[in-house]
């Protein structure tokens, strides 16, 4: 049966490499290490934050006991980092062995620790050992699956920020004011047969109120947040033969979608990804969007719908030739959801309006806010690329102000969210002490699902399985 305080050991860098990391931790980390490294003294003295040189052997001896450099066989030369508890990744004895990248040396190495008492670390189990050892809190636990995914700059800071602790330091000040709240109201239920009141009804409010709003604040923040993280979601969307599949290769750079004069060609939703300035967009191509009776047309359209009322981007395609045509913006060829029967933009999307094929329309006078663009020439992409940019307001990360981007977060604190409003209502209904507090404790619940100061098993497998083998 596995224990939590086994030695374990796992590579801590991924295969293919020249070099590599193999870690162990545990209350045996050193001695096991001892077992097969032969450096100039014992790692098992030596101080934190250390390094040694010398080399991985396996005993070759009949009886397994061999100390002679003959009777030991050289698996390679290596270098061992020592850190003491608890001032290590996990807070346990760890020792990280620094070897060549061969997949045979690795395997060597890991066919050694284990048969000297060590066993192969479950996924994300180093982090979660420093989680259990209080060297991190949950959030930032996750961020350490966030940041070796990120893919970006903008998702590489999200994560960093989160790491380094930036978001627990906000939700940590919103549970010191709320248990200064629940503080007072506790005196309250002490001295009840005094009929003293210790929080003002009046402040009481107010601090909630704050709290609330700073809630709001990081639960909207969400949106930007799941964005940066998977990639912001643009769908290229107009008529037919607006030259949507020619755009979406022209900023790819590659023959992604299939282009053709036929109206119709593209019947079903294209997907791609690109990194624009250190963001990832993930471009839609979207059917065009007209009155037909071709049944698998018709579904390519719904998809399209689908497709537009999802995204944080919606590009617009019109071909110039309509605004020769009118000499005003053509009423709108990306229709709604079915659903509202409206023709606004979904809340926080944003609509980039162009007119494509102005190389057939050489100067051609457009209404402000209208980008010109030749998909097929390339004309106007830069300036749709920085316009595409420019929609995503990355500047709360450049200051490193928190960012939800995980959606158990932003459930914990709709949840969190949702127990405040009830707390206030109650107050305004002249609630009793002792259930405006529970109220409270409800708000303090969900804030802990967060950190990990509340969490239960489930959750941590949950979380933890989804990291990789060596983290």
């Amino acid at each position: 049966m596995q224990s939590d305080n086994d030695t374990i050991v796992a590579p801590a860098t991924a295969p293919g490499g020249a070099l590599a990391v193999i870690r162990l931790s545990g209350p045996g980390a050193l001695a096991v290490c001892d077992c097969l490294f032969r450096g100039r003294t014992p790692v098992a003295g030596a101080p934190s934050h250390t390094l040694h040189y010398g080399r991985i052997v396996e005993r070759t001896g009949p009886d397994g006991t061999a100390e002679t450099e003959e009777g030991e066989r050289t698996v390679d030369d290596a270098v061992v980092a020592v850190f003491r508890a608890p001032h290590s990744y996990t807070g346990e004895e760890t020792a990280e062995i620094s070897c060549h990248g061969s997949p045979y040396i690795v395997s060597e190495i890991l066919r050694l620790a284990i048969g000297a008492g060590a066993r192969m670390a479950r996924p994300g189990e180093f982090t979660q050992r420093a989680f259990l050892a209080g060297r991190m809190d949950l959030s930032q636990a996750e961020a350490v699956a966030d940041l070796i995914a990120s893919s970006t700059r903008t998702s590489h800071a999200l994560a960093s920020t989160q790491m380094r602790g930036g978001y627990s330091s906000a939700l940590r000040q919103l549970r010191d004011r709320l248990v200064g709240l629940m503080s007072l109201l506790e005196l309250e239920l002490d001295f009840s047969e005094e009929d003293v009141e210790f929080a003002d009804r009046g402040e009481l409010c107010d601090t909630m109120r704050d709290i609330g709003a700073e809630l709001d604040r990081l639960r909207d923040s969400f949106l930007l947040g799941n964005a940066l993280k998977r990639g912001v979601a643009v769908a290229i969307a107009g008529a037919p033969n607006a030259g949507k599949s020619t755009l979406l290769n022209r900023l790819l750079g590659e023959e992604r979608a299939l282009v053709s004069e036929i109206p119709g060609t593209t019947r079903d939703t294209i997907e791609a990804t690109l990194v624009i300035d250190g963001v990832l967009f993930r471009f839609i191509d979207t059917a065009g969007v007209r009155a037909t009776d071709d049944r698998l047309e018709q579904m390519g359209i719904e998809r399209t719908r689908a497709a537009v009322a999802r995204a944080q981007i919606v590009v617009r395609l019109v071909d110039a030739a309509r605004f020769a045509e009118t000499g005003s913006v053509p009423e709108a060829v990306t229709a709604p959801p079915r659903s509202t029967g409206k023709a606004e933009a979904p809340h926080g999307q944003r609509i980039l309006t162009v007119a494509n094929k102005m190389d057939l329309h050489p100067g051609l006078a457009l209404p402000e806010g209208i980008l010109p663009l030749s998909a097929r020439s390339g004309e106007g992409i830069e300036r749709l690329r920085h316009a595409l940019r420019n929609a995503v307001d990355t500047e709360a990360l450049g200051h490193g102000d928190p960012v939800v981007s995980s959606a158990r977060h932003y459930e914990a604190l709709v949840a969190a969210r949702t127990a405040l409003g009830q707390a206030l209502d109650g107050l305004d209904r002249g609630l009793p002490t002792d259930l405006l507090g529970e109220e409270l404790r409800t708000v303090l619940h969900h804030l802990g699902t967060i950190t990990g100061e509340i969490t239960s098993d489930e959750i941590l497998t949950t979380i933890f399985s989804k990291f990789c083998i060596g983290k």
